[in-house]
């Protein structure tokens, strides 16, 4: 008998998924049967800068997300506003309380 288990999704407190990481789990995949020193060679950057952007050790910059939005058709923007949106949820995890006791001034 299969038992079913309840996840309470406001208890789960994680940042948002890096670009980086979205790129290697869902884009890559979905490249075909390109290594990554293929994808890294086409982005004209090292395999070791290519592994840690994708490992979400590295930020995707301007730069990279350049890169990324020509490779994958749909401009830098995405991969910038993912990474502002990452940035700002690992920050916001970060400081929790402290910003919850500035006040807002009027």
């Amino acid at each position: 008998m299969e038992r079913e288990y309840l996840v309470r999704r406001q208890d789960i407190i994680r940042p948002r998924t890096h670009p980086g990481v979205f790129f290697a789990e869902e884009v890559l995949p979905a490249l075909g049967r390109r290594t990554i020193g293929e994808i890294a060679t086409l982005l004209g950057v090292s395999r070791q800068t290519l592994h840690r952007v994708m490992s979400g050790s590295a930020a995707v910059t301007p730069e990279m997300a350049m890169r990324l939005g020509k490779l994958c058709g749909n401009g830098p923007d995405l991969w910038l506003d993912m990474q502002a949106g990452y940035d700002l949820s690992v920050a916001s995890l970060k400081l929790g309380k402290q910003i919850d006791r500035i006040p807002t001034l009027r």
